[in-house]
């Protein structure tokens, strides 16, 4: 049986909100195919990397930032998005590795929960293959994948007539400053952590990609096909 096969867009570092324009067209084109086909085709959609130029603080489905917050966010340099994902405020910025899986689920044999339960994997697995033991996921509120009370990756989904967009962002070297100014993902009494803070060294984004991307096309059981053809 023939592996599904996903998209590899490779996008480098750019804008947050060309990552948001460029998930929006393959939702588009996604959800304009027929709904018949879905189960026997083998093209399940595309996954879209990215780390953000600079520094941006998103909302998500449930808000988390007043207007005066996203005023005083703004005056520190920061971009302020409104996203239609899950959860509430988070940051993502220089450093940092997202990974935004648009995706029809069907073609997969995955639920909504088993896609999120996915995404916690592949950041475990790609932790462990950087040589970071510990790392785990936990169970809700807690979404997103955990170093005892440190998150180093934050997970917020959206899906609609089984397709997904959104997905995880991982801190790589991010300056986790930022985050000192908001309540991440809403979670009193947490911290946040990186590759580099737990490895002690200077850990880019460019690095971890081929980790993640062998994690994703385990955890997915997914052939992925970049720019070029290669997998």
């Amino acid at each position: 049986m023939r592996r599904p096969v996903v998209k590899l867009v490779l996008l480098g570092r750019v804008p947050y909100a060309e990552l948001l324009a460029l998930q929006e067209r393959w939702l588009r084109l996604l959800q304009a195919e027929p709904a018949t086909e879905a189960p026997s085709r083998t093209e399940a959609g595309a996954l879209l990397l990215c780390e953000p130029a600079g520094p941006v603080y998103t909302a998500g489905l449930r808000g988390g930032l007043t207007s005066e917050e996203v005023a005083r966010l703004r005056a520190l340099g920061a971009e302020v998005q409104a996203t239609g994902r899950g959860g509430l405020a988070t940051f993502h910025g220089p450093g940092q590795l997202l990974c935004h899986p648009v995706l029809d689920l069907r073609r997969l044999g995955l639920r909504l929960r088993t896609h999120v339960a996915a995404l916690e994997a592949c950041a475990v697995r790609l932790c462990e293959l950087q040589g970071l033991q510990g790392a785990r996921a936990r169970p809700p509120p807690y979404t997103g994948v955990w170093l005892g009370e440190r998150k180093i990756c934050a997970i917020g989904v959206r899906c609609g007539r089984h397709i997904t967009s959104h997905g995880q962002a991982l801190n790589c070297s991010t300056d986790l400053t930022w985050f000192e100014h908001i309540v991440p993902c809403g979670l009193v009494g947490t911290g946040v952590t990186s590759l580099s803070k737990e490895l002690q060294r200077h850990v880019t984004v460019d690095e971890v990609i081929p980790s993640f991307l062998e994690a994703f096309k385990e955890t997915y059981k997914c052939t992925l096909l970049s720019e070029d053809n290669s997998s």
